[in-house]
């Protein structure tokens, strides 16, 4: 900024009469050295440098400026870009507080030019523009009868003007001008440091609510909760209201809401429901590319406009892309000024995390579905019906990844004997999927020819090798012939499997079958033993997978080592009841398992037989 001073214009005199201020005060004796001068310029420099307001300057300013021979007031005037004045300060005394009088009436420039930063210029206290300003009233109680003054300009369009009023027979000093312009160079410089480090402020804040967003929406694979985290991640910190609409087969619906007062909550759901606002307004705006902003005129016919019960200054609608498609809206609703929007680029940035957020979730639950369903494929959709036994199963997954996990069961009815089988894919993924449908159906169709458990599990083991998979099968059958008094003569074989169990009808828990034997797939040499044991009425097999055994709690500790107590626990109860306690037990002890858990259970029957019409579905 550069000061400028025009010619002196001849000092003239202050009108008087009735009711006229003093005579002003006696200049002071000599003129003030340079040297006092660049000392206390130096001075606010030093200040300007730590003020985080410019109006910490103004008493150094004001003592300053008094001190120039002839001076006797300096005022401080910030006006709004029309010009009338938003405050004023002023002092006439050095080393008292300027005085601050709010909103005086006056004009700056009086329909005129704003004032050119850094220009100085004079002015006689009786002109025309002298008795317009707010001023006024102060200059000429100190008895000025000439003004010397220089403006800078502020944020948001104001501008502030330092003016000093100078006594009369005094005409103006050389270098007065100069030394206004200086003082407001300090005030300019001091203002553009505090208004760029309240914007790195403004920016650093809102990078970190980008952040926080990001991590907030992430947190959550579930569409639902993602859209309302969305939602009240960004009020009040953006906006005073957010609606998120997504695309659906119908158009545009409203999936999420968020108003800064609680009473308006529904109220403002209903308003981002308004048919002309979700059929006609949003859809011509979610083409756009770019976000757009609706104010004033552009809100009427609006669910937020003047007639609206919810009313807004301001709206910005951002469409939600991600990977080339269209999700869906999201939009902001401001009850402040639109001068005082957020930047678009941070509502374009946040839109497109937020619709990141939104298509991960979406693409999750629909990979979800898929594995699901999948899953289910691999399973029985029902337990068969067999007289004298009660049948249930439990599955568990317990991959957050949702890849397909390897456990199967299955329960197969034969010519003559009735089996249970549970096995384990090793790994997961596609080529899991593949062999768990090859094993659990391969098992099935020779277990209906009455093949005995050893021997179907060797034919299996010579189709893993044919296939030439790289992965491992474990897995346990068990096969039941109906014998005297109700009771089941069984055979046992198992591959590397978790042992079989039984809960006897007193409540005792014992091993069914042996442990051990080779795993599935790796070795074309195979042989396998097997096991009998009598299942009497009362009792209850279970077969289970690794998941359950292998779940492990926070200190390291193994479920297995419980598992004969937890079953016991469950002693009277039906097979239902069995598989799902069982399941809920490993899953608490392990507090969530990283592999997927297969219970089957089986129960002779005592007393009546079991009605035949009765299907034990899995669960």
């Amino acid at each position: 900024m550069t000061g400028q001073q025009p010619p002196d214009e001849p000092a003239g005199t202050a009108p008087r009469g009735d009711g006229a201020p003093p005579p002003p005060r006696a200049a002071r004796a000599g003129r003030p050295a340079d040297g006092d001068w660049s000392a206390g310029l130096h001075r606010m420099w030093r200040l300007a440098q730590t003020s985080t307001d410019v109006t910490a300057l103004s008493e150094q300013l004001y003592d300053l400026l008094l001190g120039r021979p002839g001076v006797v007031v300096v005022s401080g005037t910030r006006f709004a870009p029309s010009g009338a004045a938003r405050y004023m300060r002023s002092s006439s005394r050095p080393d008292t507080r300027p005085e601050r009088v709010l909103a005086p009436p006056g004009d700056a420039w009086k329909g005129g030019p704003a004032p050119v930063p850094g220009l100085v210029r004079q002015f006689a206290l009786r002109s025309e523009h002298a008795r317009a300003r707010p001023e006024y009233g102060v200059w000429r109680a100190a008895g000025a009868v000439r003004v010397v003054e220089c403006a800078l300009a502020l944020e948001e369009g104001d501008w502030a003007v330092v003016s000093v009023g100078l006594a009369a027979g005094r005409s103006v000093p050389a270098r007065l001008g100069l030394r206004v312009a200086q003082v407001c160079d300090v005030v300019a410089a001091c203002n553009d440091r505090i208004v760029q480090e309240r914007e790195n402020a403004r920016v650093q804040a809102r990078d970190a609510l980008l952040a926080e967003a990001s991590l907030q929406m992430d947190a959550s694979l579930d569409v639902g909760e993602t859209l309302q985290r969305v939602a009240r991640m960004t009020v009040p910190a953006v906006a005073e209201g957010c609606l998120v609409h997504l695309c659906g087969p119908g158009g545009l619906t409203l999936v999420a809401s968020a108003h800064l007062a609680a009473g308006a909550q529904r109220r403002f759901a209903a308003a981002g429901e308004d048919g002309t606002w979700v059929d006609d307004v949003l859809p011509k705006l979610s083409a756009l590319r770019e976000g757009t902003v609706l104010s004033g005129g552009e809100l009427a016919g609006t669910p937020f406009g003047p007639a609206s019960e919810v009313t807004a200054r301001a709206v910005t609608v951002n469409p939600l892309r991600a990977r080339g498609r269209l999700l869906g809206t999201v939009t902001f609703v401001y009850e402040r000024d639109p001068s005082r929007l957020p930047p678009p680029l941070f509502l374009a940035d946040l839109a497109l995390r937020a619709a990141l957020a939104i298509d991960n979730a979406t693409l999750y639950e629909e990979r979800r579905q898929h594995v699901v369903s999948l899953q289910q494929h691999l399973l029985p959709a029902v337990l068969p019906t067999v007289p004298g036994l009660e049948l249930a199963a439990a599955y568990e997954v317990g991959d957050a990844a949702l890849e397909v996990g390897g456990d199967f069961y299955d329960a197969v009815s034969g010519r003559h004997s009735f089996s249970l089988l549970v096995g384990d894919v090793c790994g997961r993924g596609a080529e899991a999927a593949a062999l768990t449908g090859l094993a659990r159906h391969t098992l099935r169709t020779l277990l209906e020819d009455d093949l005995p458990p050893a021997a179907a599990l060797t034919r299996l083991n010579r189709a893993l090798r044919t296939a030439a998979s790289r992965k491992f099968v474990t897995g346990v059958v068990l096969s039941l012939v109906p014998a005297a008094d109700g009771a089941f003569a069984a055979r046992i074989a198992n591959a590397g499997h978790p042992q079989a169990l039984v809960l006897r009808a007193d409540g005792t828990v014992a091993p069914l079958g042996g442990t051990g034997g080779l795993l599935l797939g790796v070795v074309d040499d195979y042989e396998l033993a097997e096991t009998t044991d009598v299942l009497r009425p009362g009792d209850t097999a279970v077969l289970l997978t690794d998941g359950i055994t292998e779940s492990r709690s926070p200190d390291g500790a193994f479920f297995e080592d419980r598992l004969s107590a937890a079953l016991g626990a469950l002693a009277g109860l039906p097979p239902a009841e069995v598989v799902t306690g069982l399941a809920r037990a490993a899953l608490g002890f392990g507090r969530g398992s990283a592999d997927d858990m297969a219970v089957l259970a089986m129960r002779v029957a005592s007393g009546a037989e079991p009605d035949r019409n009765e299907e034990g579905k899995a669960s």
